[in-house]
C-alpha cells in the first residue's frame, strides 16, 4: 500500500469515528421526553408531519461536514 493511500484510509477512518462520536454527543445532549410530555407537545404545537415546509429549517447539513 502506498503512503498516500494509507493517509487517505486513515483520514477517512478518523472522519467516520468523529462523525459517530458527534452523533453520540447529540444523543446525550438531547433531553428525555416522556410519553405524556410528548402528547402534551403534540396537542400544543401539532405533529411534525403536519408542519408546512416553509415553517421548517433543515439543519442536518452541519452533520455531514
Amino acid at each position: 500500500m502506498e503512503t498516500q493511500e494509507l493517509k487517505n484510509l486513515i483520514k477517512e477512518s478518523i472522519r467516520e469515528v468523529l462523525r459517530e462520536e458527534r452523533l453520540l454527543l447529540c444523543n446525550m445532549l438531547m433531553p428525555y421526553v416522556s410519553d405524556q410530555e410528548q402528547k402534551e407537545l403534540n396537542r400544543e404545537i401539532g405533529k411534525p408531519q403536519n408542519y408546512k415546509n416553509e415553517e421548517l429549517i433543515d439543519m442536518n447539513d452541519w452533520l455531514k461536514k
